[in-house]
């Protein structure tokens, strides 16, 4: 009989044996999946520590009062302006978002701005935003960003208030 942690990792190891026996055999499709992983999971441990690590101090060192002032239900808008400006500096895209995300709730964010945060993150960050101009021009990048951040903001605002009329709560969190 087969556990059910040993059940949870049977794609892993088909995965791997995939990509094993596409080296042996040359095809060439599964050693472009194997390399294409080996790539992604280099570039993840280049920025995924240093994130975490960074995450974990400002667990210690970041005050509540300042998360709850800035990002907290008495910010008013400015917790929304707050979460575009820090979701435009985020390195790692969403997985480090998320981390992030999750800390600043705990120490008492508001969940719409929470939501923005993690929208935004995903759709204008710095780098991210000097690639698409140079590729789309300046002007396509300021309508995406005219049209995108004021629907990020509003949905937000709207999954957040919903999220807090039916007593949403993060395992975890403060709230």
């Amino acid at each position: 009989m087969i556990s059910k942690n040993f059940k949870k990792f049977i794609p892993v190891i088909v995965y791997f044996i995939f990509v094993l026996s596409s080296f042996a055999t040359g095809f060439d499709a599964g050693k472009k999946i194997g390399m294409n992983f080996a790539v992604f999971s280099l570039e993840l441990l280049k920025v995924l520590p240093p994130a975490f690590i960074l995450i974990g101090l400002f667990e210690v060192w970041g005050k509540s009062a300042t998360i709850q002032n800035h990002l907290g239900s008495a910010s008013g808008f400015k917790g929304y302006i707050w979460a575009l400006l820090l979701s435009a500096t985020t390195i790692g895209g969403l997985y480090v978002a998320f981390p992030v995300s999750y800390s600043l709730y705990s120490k008492g964010a508001k969940l719409s701005v929470m939501f923005t945060y993690l929208s935004a993150s995903a759709i204008c960050r710095v780098p991210m935003t000097i690639f698409e101009a140079s590729f789309l021009g300046l002007k396509f990048s300021i309508i995406r960003f005219l049209v995108s951040l004021p629907l990020v903001i509003i949905t937000s605002m709207a999954l957040g208030s919903y999220l807090e009329k039916t007593n949403y709560k993060i395992r975890g969190g403060l709230k």
